[in-house]
């Protein structure tokens, strides 16, 4: 399960394109976050994803996202030409290839590395798509594969791309989101070539007119109370802060549990729509384990921002991270046990912690992190504008500086007072 959402530049307070994401996979699958340089790769190279390997382009785009630390590919991302992307799992009515291919996390930092616009990386993936197929578990462990929805966004334009094994559609949006079923009508503007024959011919679709992809592929045999009500609220929170969009309004809509707010109310179950919020707590159908909320200027010759959070955001924190710094060690290390080295244990921990008694505790830990935040915010200005003169002055690698020295603060110091609440919170 997972929900993402954008709002391109004429949609927001301040004319920049926003993109969001909840990442929601099993509750305890650590989730680092990873850095990757560009680089220029010879000629007859390969490089290994997850399940298969595949032929290497000649140049691949520094890259950052978070990935399930078992996983080669991206929940979801970004890249130096402010390309953002983030998949989904949707369930169609074609069974899913035996065999192993890459999988929806795979494509989307194929995607971030080899594409300079959302169209370019629609592209991409839509070929490599087509060429290797999707197959091979996604899930660990035990777990199996699923086809993918995606939501693909630059500075300039936004893409939603839904697919069903090596066939797919996708369409332009200013300001939607997407999360676990195919939502694609008549609408969609590009497709693969088969998109309509293949559905034509198991007898999906025998009307006349344009294809609807969503009549003709979705899944009937899952219910729709697991995602179409977090699509209803995401579109709905996004309309209401139509033309003020802004990375606070982002982080809300990413923290959001309905009548709750930030907070996790109890008293549905399973079988209620109202169990399945953005902010997952919604074993087994998942839970949030790592968030992003990206805005994607066009000019980015200062210093370029990106939110995340691990763990649940509404019990966790969002603070800045830079492509152009070296990002903090803690943040791209964990695995499948609890680690005192990991950011995302740390935060795991204390989310953890809070679902002991979630409506006292998720408000505590909101005001807790407030002078974090206002602190950090405070900086995060000081340290742009001193990397801005930096780099305007040919000091590259001072910018760097300032920028990797103000990650390690900011994430050391999130990650001290996230233990130091856990502990506060479990006396």
């Amino acid at each position: 399960m997972c929900d993402c959402i954008v709002a391109t530049a004429p949609e927001t307070r301040d004319g920049i394109a926003l993109f969001g994401k909840n990442s929601d996979r099993h509750e305890r699958e650590c989730q680092p976050f990873l850095q990757s340089p560009g680089s220029h790769h010879a000629p007859g190279s390969s490089v290994a994803c997850t399940h298969v390997e595949i032929p290497q382009v000649a140049e691949t785009y520094a890259v950052m996202g978070h990935s399930p630390w078992w996983v080669w590919g991206f929940e979801h991302g970004v890249n130096e030409h402010a390309v953002a992307i983030g998949n989904e799992t949707v369930f169609s009515k074609e069974p899913l290839e035996e065999r192993p291919g890459l999988i929806g996390m795979d494509l989307v930092r194929l995607g971030l590395e080899r594409g300079r616009s959302a169209r370019e990386a629609l592209e991409v993936m839509a070929t490599l798509l087509e060429t290797h197929g999707q197959g091979g578990p996604a899930f660990k462990p035990g777990g199996g594969g699923y086809h993918n929805g995606f939501l693909i966004a630059d500075p300039d334009e936004a893409w939603v791309l839904q697919t069903s094994n090596r066939r797919w559609a996708a369409r332009r949006v200013r300001r939607d989101g997407i999360s676990n079923h195919i939502s694609l009508g008549s609408d969609w503007e590009i497709g693969s070539r088969d998109l309509e024959a293949f559905a034509r011919s198991l007898g999906w679709w025998s009307q006349g007119g344009r294809l609807d992809v969503a009549a003709a592929y979705r899944s009937p045999h899952v219910a729709g109370r697991l995602s179409e009500g977090r699509l209803r609220r995401s579109r709905a929170l996004l309309e209401r802060g139509s033309g003020q969009l802004d990375v606070a309004t982002m982080q809300s809509i990413l923290r959001d549990h309905g009548e709750g707010g930030p907070v996790r109310l109890p008293g549905s179950t399973v079988e209620d729509e109202a169990y399945y919020t953005l902010c997952m707590h919604s074993e087994p159908a998942g839970t949030t384990t790592a968030s992003m909320v990206a805005p994607l200027a066009a000019d980015r010759r200062g210093p370029w921002p990106v939110w995340i959070s691990f763990a649940t955001p509404c019990t966790s924190v969002f603070l800045p991270v830079y492509l152009d710094g070296v990002i903090p060690a803690e943040l791209a290390s964990g695995g499948a046990e609890p680690d005192a080295s990991s950011a995302w244990w740390a935060f795991k921990e204390l989310q953890e912690t809070a679902a002991i008694d979630f409506p006292q505790h998720t408000p505590r830990l909101r005001e807790a992190w407030k002078g974090l935040e206002a602190r950090v915010e405070t900086e995060r200005v000081q340290v742009e504008a001193a990397a801005a003169r930096a780099r305007r002055g040919g000091a590259t690698h001072e910018a760097t500086r300032l920028l990797t020295e103000f990650m390690a603060r900011s994430w050391r110091e999130a990650i001290a007072q996230a233990r130091e609440l856990a502990s506060e919170l479990d006396g």
